[in-house]
């Protein structure tokens, strides 16, 4: 039969420290040509407000389909607002070689992005990062991020002061009073939020600052304001989704300067002196090298 990988198989095999070199090596080949990735197809879920999308992709890194949902009314039923499944195929040979939950996959390698951004678009000297957001994405981005810089101070902050502070001590962090107290003096930024209007703004920001962008609300919502983007130089997972899907994109009417595999092969640079934000819509060929991370370390324990 089939394997199906449940949430704890998943979290029982992937490690943050391989996954992030498999991310990496896919945003190269993704950004170089060599997989075939259509912009993910997102059908809006009614009267729910949920989204359901379909993300599948296919080359050097392995062959695979996300099917994924987002509702946001589930925070207020204590369920996850995204949950996915994985469907694993060879692309040898066409053969299914696996299904497994994709929601700690999603959580993962979305941090992981984050973190391979971070480490090559944000000062070598960074020493502080604020996270705007207290759910799984500003814990995991914690844990992810400190293995790429070595942070003498983290801050948090969230809409709710006591969910941000039990979060805080749960991190070692410092929770901040307010998203502008977070935000000023800090390094490297992680916006990780369901806003649908600006939590960030261009003003709390110092000329070198790195922000990761990773809160998804479409095309009609954002977290950044024009000033932060307009003021950066904008790199994005891929460049023809966030021209589709980024609301800070496209509502500010910035431009996108690179794709972050033309950055990591070296293609593509960032001028000297300038800001930068990361845009991460999230990319299927992500969630298919992580997928098959886990499938081989499943194997491989028998």
């Amino acid at each position: 039969m089939l394997p199906f990988l449940d949430e704890a198989q998943v979290r029982a095999t992937l490690r943050m420290e391989a996954l992030i070199p498999a991310v990496e090596r896919a945003l190269v080949a993704f950004s170089a040509g060599r997989i075939a990735q259509p912009v993910r197809q997102m059908l809006t879920v009614e009267p729910q407000g949920g989204f359901f999308g379909a993300m599948p992709a296919a080359g050097e890194v392995g062959m695979g389909v996300k099917l994924v949902t987002f509702y946001p009314g589930n925070a207020g039923r204590g369920l996850h607002t995204h949950l996915a499944m994985i469907l694993l195929f060879d692309p040898e040979t066409g053969e299914p070689l696996a299904v497994m939950d994709g929601r700690l996959i999603t959580e993962m390698r979305t941090a992981a992005a984050s973190a391979i951004a971070t480490r090559a678009l944000a000062a070598p000297e960074a020493a502080v990062l604020a996270v705007l957001g207290t759910g799984v994405q500003a814990r995991v981005h914690v844990e992810a991020l400190r293995l790429v810089r070595d942070f003498r101070e983290v801050r948090l902050w969230g809409r709710t002061p006591g969910k941000a502070a039990a979060l805080a001590a749960e991190l070692g962090a410092v929770a901040a009073p307010s998203a502008e107290a977070a935000v000023r003096g800090a390094d490297v930024v992680v916006t990780a939020t369901s806003a649908t209007e600006p939590v960030l703004q261009g003003a709390w920001l110092g000329p070198r600052t790195h922000v990761n962008a990773v809160g998804w609300r479409g095309p009609t919502g954002r977290e950044l304001d024009s000033a932060a983007m307009l003021g950066a130089f904008v790199v994005a997972d891929s460049r023809e989704a966030v021209l589709r899907e980024s609301g800070d994109v496209l509502l500010s009417g910035a431009t996108v300067g690179a794709e972050l595999g033309e950055i990591l092969a070296g293609t593509q640079h960032v001028p000297p002196g300038m800001r930068t934000v990361f845009e991460s819509v999230g990319m299927a060929v992500e969630d298919v090298a992580a997928a098959r991370l886990v499938y081989d370390g499943w194997r491989a324990r028998g």
